[in-house]
C-alpha cells in the first residue's frame, strides 16, 4: 500500500509514521506544501501515486483559533475539501481526522456520528467546515472524530500533567468535562485499519467515532496520570469547575463518543486508554532517563 499523508510533527501523524508496518509512505509537512493553501494541498494529491491519502494534519490551537479564524478555516476547512476532491478525481479513499468539538458538548448520552453539530467556537467551527468539504467531495471518503489525543509527543494532556505536576502538593483540574482520553498510537492503527479495508472495498464511507473507554473527567485523568507516574510523593488532584479555569474557547462538557458504528462497519474496538497511558508514561520516562 502506497499512503500520502499530510502532517509530520503532530501526534497522530508521528504514530502514523511509526505504525507504518508494509506501507510505501509519504508523509507532507509544512515543509514540503503550505496547509493553508488549498490549492497546493489538492495539487500533492493529484501529482502523487499514493492508493490513500490520509489528513493528519490541522490547526489545533483551540484557545489561538479564537484569534485566528481566517487561517484555522483554511488549514482545517478549506484544505481538506480540496484534498478529498483531488483523491476522489483520482479514484483513490480518503480518509480525515476531525474532532469531538464539532459538538455542543450537551450532557447526557454519548454523541452518535448522527447527531446535530453545534461548535462552540472558531476551532471547532472550522473543524465542522473541513468535515463538510471533505462529504461534499463525494469521494471514497472516512472522516474519523476523535477526542483528548495524547500520546509521547508534542503537547498534550499527559505530558502537561508530567511537567507541572512533579513536586507539587495539590493540582486543580477541571472536573466537569467528560470525555475518552484517546492514545495518538491507537488513532494511527484504527486509519491503517479502515485504509486497507477500504481498498478491499470492505466498510463504508463516512463518519466514524472512535475515543477511548472508559469516559473520566479531565480531573480523574489526571489522578490516572499521576499513578501510572510511579512518582513516590504525587499531587493531590482538587477537582474544579471549568467557571473556574476560564479559556479564550468554550471546552465542550461532554466529549464522550458513541464508538459502536466503527466497530460494526470495519471491526475496530474501542480502546482502554488505561493500556495506552502506561505505554506512554514509560517512553516518556524512557526519554528522561537518557536524556
Amino acid at each position: 500500500m502506497r499512503a500520502l499523508v499530510f502532517g509530520t510533527t503532530g501526534q497522530v501523524a508521528r504514530e502514523l509514521a511509526l505504525t507504518a508496518a508494509g506501507v510505501e509512505l509519504t508523509a507532507l509537512g509544512r515543509a514540503e506544501v503550505d496547509l493553508a493553501d488549498a490549492a497546493a494541498c489538492a495539487a500533492a494529491v493529484a501529482g502523487g501515486e499514493a492508493d490513500v491519502v490520509i489528513n493528519a494534519a490541522a490547526y489545533t490551537a483551540v484557545d489561538q483559533a479564537e484569534d485566528e479564524p481566517t487561517l484555522a478555516q483554511a488549514i482545517n476547512g478549506a484544505a481538506p475539501g480540496a484534498m478529498a476532491r483531488a483523491a476522489a478525481a483520482k479514484g483513490v479513499p480518503f480518509l480525515h481526522v476531525s474532532t469531538d468539538y464539532v459538538f455542543d458538548g450537551a450532557p447526557g448520552r454519548p454523541w452518535r456520528e448522527d447527531d446535530p453539530t453545534g461548535p462552540l467556537g472558531a476551532y471547532g467551527t472550522s473543524k465542522r467546515a473541513g468535515e463538510e468539504a471533505v462529504l461534499a467531495a463525494g469521494g471514497d471518503a472516512v472522516i474519523l472524530r476523535t477526542a483528548w489525543v495524547f500520546s509521547s509527543h508534542g503537547r498534550n494532556f499527559v505530558k502537561t500533567m508530567l511537567g507541572v505536576g512533579r513536586g507539587r502538593d495539590e493540582m486543580r483540574v477541571v472536573g466537569d468535562q467528560q470525555g475518552g482520553p484517546t492514545p495518538a498510537r491507537d488513532i494511527a492503527e484504527a486509519l491503517w485499519t479502515i485504509a486497507r479495508a477500504r481498498l478491499a472495498r470492505r466498510g463504508t464511507p463516512g463518519i466514524y467515532h472512535f475515543a477511548g473507554a472508559p469516559a473520566v473527567s479531565w480531573a480523574e485523568f489526571a489522578e490516572a496520570v499521576f499513578a501510572e507516574s510511579g512518582w513516590a510523593d504525587q499531587p493531590r488532584v482538587t477537582a474544579i469547575a471549568t467557571a473556574d479555569w476560564p479559556t479564550r474557547a468554550r471546552r465542550p462538557a461532554n466529549s464522550v463518543l458513541d464508538c459502536g458504528a466503527i466497530s460494526r462497519a470495519f471491526g475496530i474496538a474501542q480502546p482502554d486508554w488505561r493500556a495506552g497511558l502506561a505505554r506512554v508514561v514509560a517512553e516518556l520516562s524512557k526519554e528522561e532517563a537518557q536524556s
